[in-house]
């Protein structure tokens, strides 16, 4: 009696549709899908719907929002750019548009936002001599005072914008100012024109300090391989 009764026990379900069938049936009679063959074949709808899924979906959805949390306080703690400030920047950026910096360009165009003071992150870090700072990857750029009043124009805000840009990609500071040095010419930056500008000197030094292997040419003013 035993034996009858397990044969007509509900528990083989079908892969296609999820029916229930007994134990005994050879085909699924809602969609037809033969059951001898694929009845151990887990189904994919099942693993979607699965605990498993259900968790990493949750995982993900508190991690974005989190993120998006960090993003909003960061640029909330901090002024943004008056309208003169906002229109210098936007000439900067147009000399390197100019100057064929074009996945730069498309950093700060789409991706940046630009403030004007510290957020509550940039408060804990000790700065010296800084014209401006980049929170990655959150690509909030903060410029300071210095990056206005210490420039001599537009192109020098330009360089400070390219040196930047490479940490809205991620680089670090060797990186950042080996770039901008090596590239200086292309942007019109030249020693003949800004050499004695105190943001050349200082990005000078700090590049001599950060990338000494550019400056290691004996035969060159300052040992500058890039002159």
């Amino acid at each position: 009696m035993a034996m009858k009764l397990n044969a007509f026990r509900m528990n083989k379900k079908c892969p296609n549709c999820d029916l229930l069938n007994f134990c005994s049936a050879k085909t699924c009679p809602r969609c037809k899908t033969a059951l001898i063959e694929t009845e151990n074949i887990p189904s994919k709808h099942n693993f979607l719907k699965s605990e498993f899924v259900r968790r990493v979906e949750v995982f993900l959805f508190a991690f974005a929002f989190t993120l998006c949390g960090f993003y909003i306080s960061l640029v909330l703690s901090a002024s943004p750019l008056n309208a003169n400030e906002g229109i210098a920047v936007r000439r900067a950026i147009d000399i390197l548009k100019e100057k064929g910096f074009n996945e730069e360009v498309f950093l700060l165009e789409h991706l940046t936002s630009f403030r004007s003071s510290d957020n509550w992150l940039n408060l804990s870090v000790k700065k010296e001599n800084a014209y401006a700072a980049t929170n990655f990857p959150f690509e909030v750029m903060t410029l300071y005072p210095e990056f206005f009043s210490r420039s001599i124009d537009d192109t020098e805000r330009a360089a400070i914008l390219l040196h930047e840009a490479k940490h809205l990609e991620g680089k670090g500071e060797s990186a950042a100012y080996e770039y901008a040095w090596r590239n200086r010419k292309r942007l019109g930056w030249t020693s003949k024109k800004y050499g004695g500008s105190e943001i050349w000197l200082n990005v000078r030094s700090q590049t001599k300090e950060y990338a000494p292997n550019l400056f290691v040419c004996e035969a060159k003013p300052f040992g500058d391989c890039t002159e």
